[in-house]
């Protein structure tokens, strides 16, 4: 191979990886999150210039703090895994992680609510949380794959009309591998102003690619950094072993 020829191939890895990163949101959620992930996890984010980091409630603070001025969002959540906190409480935790610096919040709904048939409480769980938040992007875990096909389509039409900004596809690898397929449902189903995002079982970078390619804006996953290795040098990519997410 040409020098040359190497030398653009180079250049073409480490621009799809800046493009990659761009659209990845880096998450660390672990119940023995140490001061020192943390502290790596960040450095991750910040060396990679991902989309977001992705990190747990009692970090935000310190997270913001961190970050600010370098471009990197502040992501948190609410209610994972369960989403069965009270209403109230979920909307009061929104506010909460607000104040200390969230950029973005996703939430767990309660699909036991929708799966029983009480949608003004699934609504009304969803859009406390989306008046709590204010100007800051709430993003949905619909957990399709744990839902039927008319539950998946009023799920969106709730969620949408709640005031939700992103949806997405499921928590994580838990509940289900994001597909390009659920991609498409939720880019049919979203009006231009709601966006889509990725959650579950993404470890390569052609899964990233793909899942952008049938309609998501953003990819949630834990591998990111292998992901952006795995582009630039080749390597295999293994699920992190310190985040469930």
């Amino acid at each position: 191979m040409a020098l040359s020829e190497s030398t653009n191939n180079l250049k073409t890895s480490a621009s799809d990886a800046s493009d990659l990163a761009s659209r990845i949101q880096h998450t660390l959620i672990s119940n023995v999150l140490t001061e020192a992930l943390w502290e790596h996890h960040i450095e991750e984010c910040l060396k990679y210039r991902f989309n977001a980091a992705m990190i747990p409630p009692a970090w935000v603070k310190k997270t913001a703090a961190r970050l600010q001025g370098t471009g990197v969002r502040v992501a948190s959540f609410i209610d994972f895994p369960y989403g069965t906190m009270t209403s109230a409480g979920k909307s009061s935790a929104a506010k909460n992680l607000i104040d200390l610096g969230a950029e973005e919040i996703d939430l767990m709904p309660n699909v036991g609510f929708l799966l029983s048939g009480m949608e003004k409480e699934y609504f009304a769980d969803i859009e406390g949380v989306v008046q709590a938040a204010g100007k800051a992007p709430v993003k949905i875990m619909l957990e399709l794959p744990l839902l039927n096909d008319q539950q998946k389509q009023r799920a969106v039409a709730l969620s949408i009309e709640a005031g939700v900004l992103y949806l997405k596809n499921a928590s994580g690898g838990a509940v289900g591998v994001a597909t390009p397929d659920d991609m498409r449902f939720l880019r049919r189903l979203a009006p231009p102003h709601v966006r889509v995002k990725a959650s579950g079982g993404i470890k390569t970078s052609q899964q990233v690619r793909d899942l952008l390619a049938a309609g998501a804006d953003l990819a949630g996953t834990s591998s990111g950094v292998q992901i952006l290795r795995q582009l630039l040098e080749g390597q295999a990519v293994e699920r992190s072993p310190e985040s469930g997410y």
